[in-house]
């Protein structure tokens, strides 16, 4: 039982050694939690056959969809499975694809919720489940764990979106081949301001500002750039924008060295908790969906370890699609709130991952996606990114972002273990939305760089 349970509620047994209060000892826990992921396991295996077996049969979607409606769901299935041994296709599927040319692998993270597909794994056994002996390691920032993957000190990371685009164009380091095949999380990040700004909620008013972000190619960074470039304050010359660690940043609120921040969880929550900030507005208000951070490798650990990075792209797309339930996120929060994860209270991450918030000013809000976990890089994604990387004289000179993106934006890859996932990955690559309510076309994206009022592309 959490500290921070009700006790008061019949359902939550006090004297119960279990973290979740719904079992006499952790190790019962820790059993039924094993169950669970085998069955959901055994139901996503069993579902990513029965689709190929579908798909084969009719190739024509319309015709699968017209047969379905004609027959009901239980006719179908039977008939499919008169016809092809669906048991002997499952059990074939769930076998091993190849070798693991390696087993014992470093993947660095930093301590924030949008690394929870990663975290999670390792003590929710996805990753033992594809065969792999997984350290996941606690870094200080993004510059470290750059650097570490560039090293080979880690096989694979947590990174911000942006990251493995800067390192594949030399942007801030030099120019390696990096891939990131999988988004992690979508919104998930916060402006969070000190409790001596609550009158100050008009971003017309914070010149002067002293703001953090994790990373300059971060999309924390791009985000508040944008957000501050729409109420005409220059990023450059009317705020203070600097570089730091997440872990640090509610102390430096704390201590007045900061005015705000635009940061990852649980930094904002904490913030929030302690009682020096309040949640100006949560990321998704300015773009809802928008990509954050993400599992990234480099090409040579892709290509010379496939069934390996197979693997643990598996793992990882399965942690994501378990993350994506939000009946599974109390449990989840548990599982990654401990010190050798994120090291914060379990109710600091519930609130984050179940929507349902204090924003520091009085209020409970409840926002279902305030984060999400969605796997696939879209490159329409990794095209706007580029955008503002431009936009700001990260990258100088002409881009071809349509090759960008698709070079590191793994999208193929990711679709097809999507699918081997039992989800449904989109037909196509890319997507349109909207920032602030300015639509963005990926195919004009030049344009779109120099379009704006406030920045460093000559028009």
């Amino acid at each position: 039982m959490s500290i921070f349970s009700n006790p008061f509620n019949h359902k939550i047994t006090l004297r119960s050694q279990c973290s979740c209060g719904r079992h006499q000892s952790e190790a019962e826990h820790v059993a039924a939690e094993s169950r669970a992921l085998s069955d959901q396991e055994d139901a996503l295996t069993n579902r990513v056959v029965e689709q190929g077996i579908l798909r084969a049969l009719f190739p024509d979607d319309k015709l699968r969809r017209g047969f379905l409606k004609a027959v009901g769901t239980s006719t179908a299935m039977a008939a499919v499975a008169s016809m092809f041994p669906m048991a002997m296709a499952k059990e074939a599927f769930a076998a091993s694809p190849g070798k693991l040319e390696k087993t014992k692998l470093k993947v660095g993270f930093i301590p924030i919720t949008c690394a929870t597909p990663i975290i999670m794994a390792h003590p929710m056994g996805f990753y033992s489940k594809q065969g792999l002996d997984v350290e996941v390691v606690k870094t200080a920032g993004w510059a470290v764990v750059r650097d570490k993957a560039l090293n080979k000190e880690y096989d694979a990371a947590h990174m911000l979106s942006p990251m493995p685009l800067a390192i594949s164009l030399g942007a801030g380091a030099s120019p390696q081949a990096y891939t990131m095949p999988v988004v992690e999380n979508i919104n998930g990040q916060a402006i969070t301001l000190a409790m001596k700004h609550k009158d100050k909620r008009d971003p017309k008013l914070w010149k002067g500002f002293k703001f953090a972000v994790p990373f300059d190619y971060s999309m924390h960074n791009y985000l508040l750039r944008y957000y501050l470039a729409e109420y005409g304050i220059d990023p450059d010359t009317d705020v203070q924008i600097r570089v730091m660690p997440p872990p640090d940043m509610v102390a430096n609120l704390r201590a007045g060295n900061i005015d705000g921040f635009l940061a990852p969880d649980p930094m904002n929550q904490r913030a929030v908790y302690d009682g020096v900030g309040f949640i100006h507005i949560l990321s998704k208000e300015i773009w809802d969906g928008h990509p954050c951070c993400a599992f990234a490798a480099s090409k040579e650990f892709v290509t010379q370890m496939p069934n390996t990075y197979g693997a643990l792209l598996r793992s990882i797309i399965q942690a994501t699609a378990y993350a994506s339930k939000p009946e599974n996120r109390k449990e989840i929060a548990a599982a990654i709130a401990p010190r050798s994860y994120l090291n914060q209270p379990v109710t600091v991450v519930e609130q984050i991952l179940t929507g349902t918030y204090a924003d520091g000013l009085g209020n409970v809000k409840v926002v279902p996606d305030r984060i999400d976990f969605d796997p696939f890089p879209w490159e329409s994604f990794a095209v706007w990114i580029l955008t503002q990387m431009q936009r700001w004289g990260q990258i100088k000179g002409e881009v071809d972002y349509q090759k960008v993106a698709k070079d590191v934006f793994l999208a193929t890859d990711a679709a097809r273990l999507m699918k081997e996932a039992g989800l449904t990955p989109p037909t196509s690559n890319s997507k349109s939305f909207s920032v602030m309510g300015k639509a963005f076309d990926p195919v004009d994206a030049a344009a779109y760089a120099r379009s704006f009022k406030i920045g460093r592309v000559s028009s």
